[in-house]
């Protein structure tokens, strides 16, 4: 569904029963709120789940980059108000863990608990360059060039090759992003550091992890997980950056016991 807000055209899916608490999906980078597919009826048996597309991906508006965290952010809580949603259980992967991150640490009353997966704290000094090659590589020839490597970071290679059809609906979502939101996006993740201020979170946090995450790896989790009082950390085997789908029944099972617990 469509609606305005925040001075940009947002795109949301908001299912399950009224009366229940919410569970609020947040996307990585270049995909869409359909990367949650395994998840959606899972959590709806319980929750009232709200998947919404971030500034710049999917259906939502891309205005011109750069974008912040904290817009992004402000994004989010805009969509809440707009939808008469006072506080949901926020559960983000890869760069909805970022915004989750600030979320926790800005608007900490709009939060149950916090779910941050495949995701880190802080992007070192040392990576930036990176984020300069892909964001020009973005600017000059599109999307294309960018969706193997992707890919190649967030499936393991036994995914890769034995579920074709999972693989190119991902693959589509990363060539359908377009070029203004993946730079604005990328602009905003390539300044993430929240790391020293963590120990300020106090909602419940789950910290999960894919074991073989080459983007966000096991030790930015651990990081996390040192610097969040009463945080529960979870690796999942066998799986890289998109933990949610290549690990899906595990994922599923972790999540939904950790937010039956703080239900």
């Amino acid at each position: 569904m469509r609606i305005q807000t925040n001075g940009i055209q947002m795109n949301y899916e908001l299912m399950g029963d009224k009366g229940r608490e919410v569970v609020m999906l947040s996307h990585s980078l270049a995909s869409s709120l359909n990367m949650w597919e395994p998840q959606m009826d899972v959590l709806s048996r319980h929750f009232r789940v709200l998947a919404y597309d971030i500034r710049g991906h999917g259906g939502a508006e891309a205005t011109a980059p750069p974008y912040t965290l904290a817009q992004l952010a402000d994004d989010a809580v805009a969509l809440l108000d707009a939808l008469h949603i006072e506080r949901v259980h926020w559960v983000g992967i890869s760069m909805g863990g970022m915004i989750g991150q600030c979320m926790a640490l800005s608007r900490p009353e709009r939060l149950k608990s916090l779910s941050l997966c495949d995701t880190a704290a802080v992007v070192p000094p040392e990576a930036g360059p990176v984020w300069q090659e892909r964001i020009d590589l973005a600017r000059r020839e599109g999307m294309a060039p960018l969706v193997q490597p992707t890919l190649e970071r967030w499936f393991t290679p036994a995914f890769l090759g034995s579920n074709p059809p999972v693989v190119d609906r991902i693959r589509q979502q990363i060539l359908d992003t377009p070029v203004d939101g993946y730079i604005g996006c990328s602009e905003a993740i390539r300044r993430l550091n929240y790391l020293d201020r963590l120990h300020e979170i106090r909602v419940p946090t789950l910290i999960m992890v894919g074991e073989n995450d080459p983007g966000t790896p096991v030790e930015a989790s651990r990081a996390m997980h040192e610097r969040i009082s009463g945080s529960r950390l979870v690796i999942l085997p066998s799986a890289f950056h998109l933990s949610n789908i290549e690990q899906a029944e595990a994922f599923n099972h972790e999540l939904t016991t950790f937010l039956a617990d703080n239900a």
